[in-house]
């Protein structure tokens, strides 16, 4: 065996780590640029003919292939953790709130806490919340009234105006 292919043997094994690196933690960056380049490198190392080349090429597609397979399998299970997984839970204990939990809020009466052009800010029992106008615009400090809950949308109507309900 001579001293390149042991250098294009030693590039191939490079790349692949570099690769499953970058396949844990997405991005392009450092480790994936990298190690595409040294598959690359590794392939013109030990290729003799086009033919070869081609090959290798097709057999280094491969193995990533199973080796993204692995990887999406540990990852899956549990057995990896990545860092683009939330590990915290958003508990109603902290705070959270979800759109469901809004229903509470129809009926209620508020302040607008900035221009409703359509949407905009509105004060509710001391608590502020995202707010959309029914297509009107609402000057700031106005009183508005919760006339639906579509989601997380809370849809006003300003109390005295003319689409009043």
């Amino acid at each position: 065996m001579e001293i390149w292919d042991l250098i294009g043997i030693v590039c191939l094994i490079a790349g692949f780590v570099l690769v499953g690196i970058e396949m844990v933690l997405p991005g392009f960056s450092v480790p994936g640029i990298s190690g595409i380049i040294c598959l690359i490198a590794g392939v013109f190392i030990l290729a003799d003919s086009v033919m070869e080349a081609a090959v290798i090429t097709i057999a280094i597609l491969a193995l990533l292939g199973i080796l993204m397979a692995v990887i999406l399998h540990l990852l899956s299970r549990g057995k990896l953790k990545s860092p683009i997984i939330l590990k915290e839970e958003q508990r109603r204990t902290e705070g959270y709130l979800s759109p469901s939990d809004l229903k509470y809020l129809l009926g209620r009466q508020g302040k607008a806490l900035t221009d409703l052009r359509p949407s905009g800010i509105g004060r509710f029992d001391d608590v502020n919340f995202d707010v959309l106008s029914e297509g009107n615009y609402i000057s700031k400090g106005a009183e508005i009234k919760i006339i639906r809950v579509e989601g997380a949308k809370l849809v006003v109507n300003e109390i005295g105006g003319e689409d009043y309900e």
